[in-house]
């Protein structure tokens, strides 16, 4: 029997022009899960995540948390701050999802403001638990702002958090102890993690399943281990080949990135 509040996405569509953007992708995502999509630039990763979250509006398909139906158009504003409460988004870049003139507390607390109401004090008290919770004080915050961010998103307890490369632009040392924070908070608070992402490291380490786009469709789907380990689509080969390492050869890797990808490669 499904979760029931589960996200449910079935059949998701969006062209633009003659390009088709996202062609068919369905997938299911229960609280406390954590799926990984993964594929090259213009995949349609992103596409895909911004019409779960409202940023754009599906052509076809439909996008659900439980039985209720994110696909048609928030109808007044508190339509919108509960679909909000339900799906949180942190982007790539932290310096343009975050406004640099405004305080890192302040930040945080304008989100309280609009999805779990209090008094000042009781605000104030809860900033500092996010800050806690993501590895910061308001001294440290001021220089790792992609924990603001995470911190923001939280504060809105969310039934599930997409991150959008959200570690992509980090140092490796940064990155690590990020995606360490983030298995941590997934523990303790049961949020499901939709986690974008073009490094597979990445996805080895933070994500239950994983879900493959090529060009808009979805070419494979698996737990992590099993498809990382044992890949059935060329394409995910592919992919898997592309990271670096001993041997590595990225001249052969590009003369068969060129190849269609049901020529056994």
């Amino acid at each position: 029997m499904n979760d029931p509040e589960e996200l449910v996405v079935e059949g998701l569509r969006k062209r633009y022009g003659d390009h088709m953007a996202v062609d068919d992708v369905s997938f299911t995502l229960a609280p406390g899960a954590s799926l990984g999509i993964v594929g090259e630039s213009g995949s349609g990763k992103t596409t895909t995540v911004r019409m779960l979250v409202g940023l754009e509006r599906p052509d076809g398909g439909t996008v659900r948390v439980g039985d209720r139906d994110r696909s048609a158009p928030a109808r007044g504003r508190a339509e919108r701050l509960a679909r909000a409460r339900e799906i949180q988004m942190v982007f790539q870049d932290p310096y343009l999802s975050l406004d640099p003139r405004v305080p890192v507390g302040r930040c945080v607390e304008e989100v309280l403001r609009l999805h779990v109401p209090s008094d000042a004090a009781a605000r104030r008290a809860r900033v500092a638990e996010l800050l806690d919770q993501v590895g910061l004080g308001e001294r440290e915050a001021a220089a790792q702002r992609q924990r603001v961010a995470i911190a923001r998103a939280l504060a809105a307890e969310p039934r599930f958090l997409v991150l959008d490369e959200a570690v992509a632009a980090l140092d490796v040392s940064i990155q690590a102890q990020v995606l360490e924070l983030l298995s941590r908070i997934r523990r303790e608070t049961g949020i499901g993690f939709l986690f974008v992402t073009h490094d597979l490291a990445v996805v080895r380490h933070i994500t239950d399943e994983v879900m493959v786009l090529r060009q808009g469709r979805v070419v494979e789907k698996g737990t992590t281990s099993a498809l990382l380990d044992a890949p059935a689509d060329p394409y995910t080969r592919l992919l898997l080949d592309s990271v670096p390492r001993r041997g590595w050869n990225p001249a052969a890797l590009a003369s068969a990135g060129r190849r269609p990808p049901d020529d056994g490669v």
